[in-house]
């Protein structure tokens, strides 16, 4: 079964962002976003598997929305950015699709993953 997942890295320490709430959303045919997951990085910054049990991959548009708001302040740091959004096209649903997050209080990256 394919399927989308995340990695998230904080830059600014050198290592995994864990703790980082991921909400993932599909644009239904009227434009407006569905949420397809939920969930928190695990201690490696690392999300397997974003869709919940109940929905299959198809194509689309999605959308991931990491609240770094949530993770920079557990840490006691202020950061410019509170979400971090990120849309992407799911053309073939046989492919997986990982979509890592490079993250820092001031800035971030992100780029399509194996």
């Amino acid at each position: 079964m394919s399927s989308i997942s995340t990695h998230v890295l904080d830059t600014s320490l050198g290592c995994p962002a864990a703790g980082v709430p991921v909400n993932l959303a599909r644009a239904n045919k009227n434009g407006d976003w569905e949420s397809v997951g939920l969930a928190v990085t695990d201690v490696d910054g690392r999300v397997s598997a974003l869709l919940d049990g109940s929905d299959d991959l198809q194509s689309g548009t999605y959308r991931m929305t990491f609240d770094t708001s949530a993770y920079f302040s557990a840490k006691g740091v202020r950061a410019f950015y509170p979400l971090v959004i990120i849309a992407f096209d799911v053309h073939d649903t046989r492919e997986h699709y990982h979509v890592p997050l490079l993250l820092s209080p001031y800035g971030y990256s992100t780029y399509r993953g194996s």
